[in-house]
C-alpha cells in the first residue's frame, strides 16, 4: 500500500489530467497547473486570515468541489494536505485515510466524471474497492458522491399522448423548460439511456439541506472551489444556449464557505443572456477579493475555446474591501491592480481603459445608443426568404439587406412585410452588422471591433443581420456618422462593452453623439476628450484602422 501511495500521490510525468479531451467548451477539464493557480490563492487569503498559518497543515478543514469533473483540485488538494500534515500525522497509510475521509469532499456531474474523479482522488474508481488507497470508506462513492437527477419541468403547452407504466393514457407535455436551471424539455427530455445533466447542486431549493443529505447534518465547508458547468446544451450552441454558472455561484455562496474559488466565463462582465441581476450583486460583492481574467480563454485552457474569455475568482466571506485584479492579455498580465468592480454598471476589464472612460463620459453628453435600434430592427429575421434576390425594388416594395451565410444579398421586400421602425423606412441610416469580430482580437490582441457600416438610404430595410443607426436628414449626415464609427476611440468605447463577437445597442452606450456636419478623424477626438498620447497608443496598440473612403451600399 506504501508504495501504490507513494506512486499514486507523487508527481507524474506526463500527467495524465493534462491529457484526457474535454467532454465539450461547456464542461470543460482544469488543467492541473491552472488549478494549482487557484489553490495558491486560497492558500495566501487563509494564511492572512489566520496569522500566516498555513491551510495544509490543519487537519480540520473541509474542501468541497461540488461539480468535479476529472477530479484535479480534490487530487491536488490531497497531495498538500499530505504534504502539509506529515508532522502531525507521520503514518503516511493514516494520513491519506484522514484526508480522503474527512477532509475532502465533490459532487460528480455525471456519472462518468464521478468515476474519473475516484480514479483520481482514490485510485481506484470504487472508493472502498481493493486499490482504493483509502481505508475506511464502506460505500463504493467514499466522498465523491453522483446520483442521477431529473428536470423539474413547467410551462408546457404542447403534449402528446402515452401511456404510463400501468398502461394507461396520459398526457406528456413536450415543451417547457425546468424550473431550475432553464433547460430546454425539447431538448433535454430524452429518456434514461442518456445523462440528464441535471445537476444536484442547482436542483434543489435548499442547498444545505442537500448538503447535510449527502454528506452529514453538521457538515460546513471551509473551501469550495472548482470549476463549473457553463451553460445548458442543447440550445443549438454558443451564445444561444443559457449559461447557468451563475446558478453554481449562488448556491455555493448560499453555503458560507469561508473561501469559494471558480472559474467561469468573462462575458459576465459587460453581457451575456440573462446575466444582468448576477453580474450587478458580483460585482457590488465587496468580498470578492481577487479576480484573474483572461481575456483570451486558450491562455488558461489551451484546447478549448470560450468566447469573451475566462476568469477565476476568490471570495472572502469574512473579509470585504477593494478587489484584486489581474487582467491578461495577448501574454501580457496587467496588475495586480487594487479596484472597485462596480466603478461603472459593467466591469472594463483592461484597468488601463478606466482613465479614457472617464474622461469622455466627463463631458455628459447625448448617449449614441439612443440612434441605434434594438435586435431585428424590422421585425424579419436573419431566416427570411420572402424577398426577391438581386432586384431593385418597385412599386410598393424596399430594398432589403441581407445575409446568406457569409454573404451579403440585396433584394426586394413588399413594404407590408415591415411592421416594426416604419419611420426608419425613407430615412437616410446605417446599417450595423450584428456579427462584429472576436476571434482575431483572441488570436493577435488587436480588434477591428465593428463590421464596416452600410450606408441605407431612403426605401430600404434590414433583416436580423443587421441593427440600424437613425434617421438622419441626409446622406451627407449619415456619412459623417460613417467616418465617426470608424474611428479608432469610437470603436475602443464600444469595445469595452462587448463582451464577445456580437454587438447591440447598449454597447453603444458609452459613445458620445457628435455634431453630423463633417468627417471625423481620431485627432480631433483625442483633443475633444483630452486623451494623452500614452493614452492613444493603448487604444491604438488593439484597435485596427478600419479603411477609410466613401462608403458603398452596393
Amino acid at each position: 500500500m506504501s508504495e501504490q501511495l507513494t506512486f499514486s500521490l507523487s508527481n507524474r510525468n506526463p500527467d495524465v489530467l493534462t491529457c484526457i479531451a474535454n467532454l465539450s467548451n461547456d464542461e470543460v477539464f482544469t488543467p492541473p497547473d491552472f488549478a494549482n493557480r487557484m489553490l495558491d490563492h486560497v492558500a495566501a487569503a487563509w494564511a492572512e486570515a489566520n496569522g500566516g498559518a498555513s491551510i495544509w497543515a490543519d487537519r480540520t478543514v473541509r474542501f468541497l468541489d461540488p461539480f468535479t469533473k476529472s477530479g484535479v483540485f480534490l487530487r491536488e488538494i490531497t497531495q498538500r494536505l499530505v504534504d502539509g500534515l506529515e508532522e502531525q500525522i507521520p503514518d503516511l497509510e493514516k494520513r491519506v485515510d484522514h484526508i480522503l475521509t474527512q477532509q475532502v469532499f465533490a459532487i460528480g456531474i455525471t456519472e462518468l466524471t464521478s468515476l474519473l474523479a475516484r480514479r483520481s482522488l482514490y485510485c481506484s474508481k470504487w472508493a472502498n474497492g481493493e486499490h482504493s488507497v483509502a481505508q475506511s470508506f464502506d460505500t463504493a462513492e467514499g466522498n465523491v458522491w453522483f446520483e442521477r437527477r431529473e428536470h423539474t419541468w413547467e410551462g408546457g403547452s404542447e403534449w402528446v399522448l402515452t401511456a404510463d407504466d400501468d398502461g394507461n393514457s396520459v398526457k406528456k407535455f413536450t415543451n417547457g423548460k425546468c424550473r431550475y436551471c432553464g433547460a430546454s424539455r425539447l431538448a433535454m427530455d430524452r429518456g434514461d439511456s442518456l445523462e440528464s445533466h441535471a445537476y444536484a447542486f442547482i436542483h434543489t431549493d435548499n442547498i444545505k439541506a442537500l448538503i447535510s443529505e449527502l454528506f452529514g447534518a453538521d457538515m460546513q465547508f471551509d473551501v469550495i472551489i472548482g470549476n463549473p458547468p457553463y451553460q445548458m446544451t442543447g440550445g443549438g450552441g454558443g451564445t444561444n444556449d443559457s449559461p447557468i454558472y451563475q446558478l453554481f455561484v449562488n448556491q455555493a455562496k448560499d453555503l458560507q464557505p469561508r473561501l469559494l474559488s471558480m472559474v467561469i466565463p468573462s462575458r459576465f462582465m459587460a453581457g451575456g443572456r440573462g446575466l444582468g441581476d448576477f453580474r450587478q450583486e458580483f460585482l457590488a460583492d465587496r468580498r470578492v477579493r481577487t479576480l484573474v481574467d483572461f481575456e483570451n480563454a486558450k491562455d488558461a485552457f489551451p484546447t478549448v475555446g470560450i468566447g469573451g474569455g475566462i476568469c477565476y475568482f476568490l471570495w472572502n466571506r469574512d473579509h470585504e474591501g477593494l478587489c484584486e485584479c489581474t487582467y491578461h492579455r495577448g501574454g501580457e498580465a496587467i496588475g495586480p491592480v487594487q479596484r472597485e468592480l462596480d466603478e461603472f454598471e459593467i466591469f472594463v476589464r483592461d484597468p488601463r481603459a478606466v482613465g479614457i472612460v472617464h474622461k469622455v463620459l466627463a463631458a455628459a453628453e447625448e448617449s449614441f445608443e439612443g440612434l441605434v435600434s434594438g435586435d431585428t430592427p424590422f421585425g424579419l429575421a436573419t431566416n427570411f426568404k420572402d424577398y426577391q434576390p438581386g432586384l431593385d425594388p418597385g412599386d410598393g416594395a424596399v430594398r432589403l439587406y441581407a445575409n446568406v451565410g457569409t454573404k451579403r444579398v440585396n433584394g426586394a421586400v413588399a413594404r407590408s412585410a415591415i411592421k416594426k421602425n416604419l419611420h426608419l423606412i425613407d430615412a437616410w441610416k446605417l446599417y450595423l452588422p450584428v456579427a462584429g469580430s472576436g476571434r482575431e482580437r483572441e488570436k493577435t490582441g488587436i480588434d477591428v471591433v465593428l463590421g464596416p457600416p452600410i450606408i441605407g438610404e431612403p426605401a430600404s430595410a434590414c433583416t436580423q443581420t443587421y441593427l440600424t443607426c437613425g434617421p438622419f436628414a441626409s446622406r451627407e449626415e449619415a456619412e459623417s456618422v460613417e467616418s465617426y464609427l470608424r474611428t479608432r476611440l469610437a470603436r475602443f468605447l464600444i469595445s469595452l462593452r462587448k463582451p464577445a463577437q456580437h454587438v447591440f445597442r447598449a454597447m453603444y452606450r458609452w459613445l458620445p453623439v457628435q455634431t453630423w456636419d463633417r468627417v471625423w478623424t481620431d485627432s480631433e477626438l483625442y483633443e475633444r476628450y483630452g486623451i494623452t498620447d500614452e493614452e492613444r497608443t493603448f487604444i491604438e496598440s488593439f484597435i485596427k484602422p478600419m479603411e477609410a473612403g466613401k462608403p458603398s451600399n452596393d
